[in-house]
């Protein structure tokens, strides 16, 4: 049974940081795309960022250079490290793991952001 649990999220500050994290269980984590994704209220989900099994990323454009993803194979661990945050990155996150054409998802981190 594949589980995604996401931690890390919280209330922040404008210009604060904050690193979220997914632990991975139920499936070989190595092989498998990943990514972050985000909804706020009202809004559809929308992909945030996504690594590949060889570690190639990329990111949505209203984060770039400010996020960055990455994941620990040996601990079966993605990682969204998030810097200059703002009010419109609020959002709950979460982490969706692709494998044989299934989208696993983890429960969400909420992430406030205030102004």
């Amino acid at each position: 049974q594949v589980q995604l649990v996401e931690s890390g999220g919280g209330l922040v500050q404008a210009g604060g940081s904050l690193r979220l994290s997914c632990a991975a269980s139920g499936i070989i984590f190595s092989f498998i795309p990943i990514g972050w994704y985000r909804q706020a209220p009202g809004k559809q989900r929308e992909l945030v960022a996504r690594i590949s099994s060889l570690g190639s990323t990329n990111y949505t454009d209203s984060v770039k250079g400010r996020f960055t993803i990455s994941r620990n194979n040996a601990k079966n661990t993605l990682y969204l490290q998030m810097n200059s945050l703002k009010p419109e990155d609020t959002s709950v996150y979460y982490c969706a793991a692709d494998r044989g054409g299934v989208r696993y998802w983890g429960q969400g981190t909420p992430v406030t952001v205030s102004s």
